[in-house]
């Protein structure tokens, strides 16, 4: 149990000046700004840095929220994509640990995916991503979905910080989910019924 506590709140219009001062100038994973599982690598890829931030700051002030962030008082310290499969295209391609199972095809709107986590370094290891896993539950729930799924890392498998911009396993059981399929090494995919 984190001694801290944080507020946790779709990614609205008005909050995107705190997701820019949490992902900094360069914007975070090279400067991806959440767009990697929602486009294919070649059209990525030049976007990456200014560009890439001009696609997603487009995409929230469309809406829906496409995630999640917690609050620590005043500071922005954390982010969750979370949201309809069918968002993030990229996320549901064949050979992925990600790909979905025929009882939940990426094409069904109720299917929703937590895909990418960020948390400020200061704040990593107080409880940040339990309290924004907790936070996109509520917020799947409240939206409609009926599953959430997730392709962690493997509690077993060695991993950078940055690798886990998927979550850590160990943070989706003690959430309630429970493996469906391990489609890649030392990645389960995992659901929660909602």
């Amino acid at each position: 149990m984190s001694a801290f506590a944080f507020t946790v709140l779709p990614l609205a219009p008005e909050r995107w000046p705190d997701l820019e001062d949490l992902f900094g100038p360069q914007g975070p994973c090279y400067g991806c700004w959440c767009n990697h599982f929602r486009m294919p690598q070649k059209q990525r890829l030049p976007l990456l840095g200014e560009g890439a931030r001009q696609l997603f700051e487009q995409r929230v002030r469309k809406g829906p929220p496409p995630g999640v962030l917690a609050h620590d008082h005043e500071t922005c310290v954390g982010w969750l994509q979370v949201g309809p499969r069918r968002d993030i295209p990229e996320w549901n391609n064949p050979r992925c640990a990600s790909t979905p199972l025929p009882d939940a095809p990426a094409d069904d709107e109720r299917v929703w995916a937590a895909s990418c986590f960020f948390v400020r370094k200061a704040w990593r290891g107080r409880g940040v991503t339990a309290a924004l896993l907790d936070g996109a539950i509520i917020f799947a729930r409240e939206n409609g979905a009926r599953l959430l799924e997730a392709a962690p890392m493997d509690h077993e498998f060695k991993r950078s910080s940055e690798g886990l911009y998927v979550g850590a396993e160990r943070v989706f059981l003690r959430a309630g989910f429970v493996e469906v399929a391990r489609q890649k090494e030392g990645r389960p995919l995992m659901r929660l019924a909602l």
